[in-house]
């Protein structure tokens, strides 16, 4: 290995927003960052689900059309069909 050209290989202090702290080697130093495994979601279990079952309802009642229209538009068919 060449003397001179590698960085300085240091301890450093690694500081989560959720105020989690614990110490690595770094060759930048102290470190900040907004999520470590305290406090992400995939590590605690504590996921939040995403209710997009609701934006989609949002969504066809602005603009109509999916599978509710559809379904009306061919029950109003067959009712004419069969007058």
């Amino acid at each position: 290995m060449k003397e001179g050209i590698h960085p300085e290989y240091k301890m450093g202090t690694v500081t989560c927003s959720c105020g989690n702290t614990f110490q690595t080697r770094t060759t930048v130093g102290d470190l900040k960052v907004e999520i470590c495994s305290q406090c992400h979601p995939f590590f605690t279990g504590k996921q939040k689900m995403i209710d997009s079952a609701g934006r989609i309802d949002k969504f066809r009642a602005r603009y109509g059309g999916g599978d509710k229209d559809e379904k009306e538009q061919k029950e109003k068919a067959e009712a004419e069909e069969s007058k």
